[in-house]
């Protein structure tokens, strides 16, 4: 519940990462035409501290602001980069309007802290520049690849890869030291998406929550051990479904199997009961994840009540 000490720091050359001890991050790429943004935020107001930062770098103005999916947390602030033109894959740009209300509903009564000054949102953001699976833009002297490598945190989950530098922002579909969301996922596809950026080999990756990781051997961890996560939740899910067992059965069973191993990662209680929902859903042959609303996280938390 307490605020978060934000670090700005750079990664390489332009390459910077705005990151707050488990919190959200923000990429930054500054170029010499021009800088691109890798998650905008949850608010207008939070997106100002991004852009604080970036003075301290460039008077060059944000000219993209690329979103890694649709969630509330990652997408609403970007109004703040007046000009910028957003980037978005076609699938995430698909459930931002299928369900993007929905979520920032729910996330905001969820987790009011991420949504400082959530008054400063001007409403859903909209994508301006769409693509299928990878999507280059040139900043001058940086040129940086958009990609779409496959769903897992959610259906349309977004990339960005420097390959020069062999530098990667993953968004949520890798986490260091903090829990992944599953709410939203394709967990029988996530380890494999996970896979692809595994052979990618980067020798940094800024994650979705967590610190950067500066080295190949810490970018292969963060990768793996989210792969680990995943599996085991859908794995444990899929054992317990076998068994006839119900949600609150389910819940108890999973969290006793997975206590030891991850309960001090950061947001660990706060998403275990919308993992185990989607992971008995999935299991269960519900491919599609249900869209969370605030009355839907209600029904959930009372039927993991004994």
């Amino acid at each position: 519940m307490t605020a978060k000490s934000m670090t700005f720091e750079m990664l390489s050359e332009g390459v910077y990462a705005f990151t707050a001890e488990g919190d959200p991050n923000t990429g930054v790429v500054v170029g010499t035409e021009g800088v691109l943004v890798f998650d905008s935020q949850a608010t207008p107001a939070m997106a100002q501290k991004v852009l604080d930062a970036l003075k301290e770098v460039t008077d060059l103005p944000v000219c993209y602001v690329v979103l890694s999916h649709y969630h509330a947390v990652r997408t609403l602030g970007a109004s703040a980069f007046s000009g910028a033109k957003v980037i978005a894959s076609h699938a995430t740009s698909e459930l931002i309007t299928e369900r993007g209300k929905q979520d920032w509903e729910s996330e905001l009564r969820r987790f009011p802290r991420l949504f400082e000054n959530h008054e400063t949102i001007t409403g859903l953001t909209r994508p301006d520049i769409l693509f299928d699976e990878c999507l280059t833009i040139d900043l001058g002297n940086l040129k940086v690849e958009i990609i779409h490598p496959g769903p897992g945190h959610t259906g349309g989950d977004t990339i960005l890869w420097l390959p020069e530098q062999r530098i990667m922002f993953a968004g949520d579909l890798v986490e260091s030291g903090a829990t992944p969301y599953c709410g939203d996922a394709y967990l029988h596809c996530w380890p494999q998406t996970l896979g692809r950026l595994l052979e990618m080999e980067p020798l940094q990756l800024l994650p979705g929550r967590g610190k950067a990781m500066k080295s190949q051997e810490g970018s292969q961890t963060a990768i793996s051990t989210t792969s680990g996560y995943v599996s085991r939740l859908y794995e444990y899910a899929s054992d317990a479904v076998a068994q006839g067992m119900k949600l609150a059965d389910t819940f108890d069973y999973i969290r006793m199997k997975m206590d030891r191993d991850y309960s001090s990662w950061v947001i660990y209680e706060h998403c275990l009961p919308f993992n185990v929902s989607r992971a008995f859903d999935e299991a269960s042959g519900l491919t599609v994840p249900s869209i969370w609303t605030a009355e839907r996280d209600k029904q959930v938390w009372q039927a993991l009540q004994k």
